[in-house]
């Protein structure tokens, strides 16, 4: 049984709940099954120490997930049109990985949820596939053929599926949001099929 590595970060939930329609959208694919995994929190001011087992949601990951994994779906908010610090701070971390070619040629995709529908979705989705194209992942969008890019007023992309959470984080995912996260974890569960 492949494994993709769903792994996010997120502060108000909206990106956890984008990254459970993926993982759902995963494993309606046979033969391939989702790892839900998220990152801490990192501090500002000095070195952060969290549990090491988070207190709800998915387990940290760690570096063996993404080395594991057969692909990747990779969410973050999008904070000033970036990535969040958590999960950057993660993937610095990633690279014996790359030294060693671990992710090269294995599918992926991103996703991400902001506070305002002009909130940087697009450059934040860009800035998480930088790392990526530098693992030498296989980087995949949302096919034009998802008729929901072309009618959903609240996320989309072409890039890779997005959702507008509101300023206080709490719009929920709409119905085309919801169907386009499926779409995504389907479409990189289908690549894993196909390079298998």
């Amino acid at each position: 049984m492949s494994e993709i590595l769903v792994l996010y970060y997120s502060r108000d939930g909206s990106v956890a709940r984008m990254a459970q329609l993926i993982a759902r959208g995963v494993e309606e694919v046979a033969g391939v099954e989702a790892r839900l995994r998220t990152v801490a929190s990192v501090s500002t001011v000095c070195d952060a120490v969290a549990e090491s087992i988070p207190e709800q949601g998915p387990p940290y990951a760690s570096l063996d997930d993404l080395k594991e994994c057969a692909g990747l779906a990779l969410g973050s908010p999008a904070y000033f049109g970036n990535m969040a610090a958590p999960l950057k701070h993660f993937l610095d971390s990633s690279g014996a990985l790359w030294l060693s070619a671990a992710l090269s040629d294995k599918p992926a995709a991103v996703f991400t949820s902001s506070g305002s529908l002009h909130g940087g979705q697009e450059s934040c989705l860009l800035s998480m596939m930088l790392p990526l194209f530098h693992h030498g992942m296989l980087l995949l969008g949302l096919s034009s053929s998802e008729s929901d890019l072309n009618t959903t007023t609240s996320g989309g992309s072409p890039y890779g599926v997005s959702h507008w959470a509101g300023a206080d984080g709490r719009r929920e995912i709409s119905d085309e949001e919801a169907r386009l996260c499926r779409a995504q974890g389907r479409r990189l569960a289908q690549a894993v099929i196909r390079l298998a």
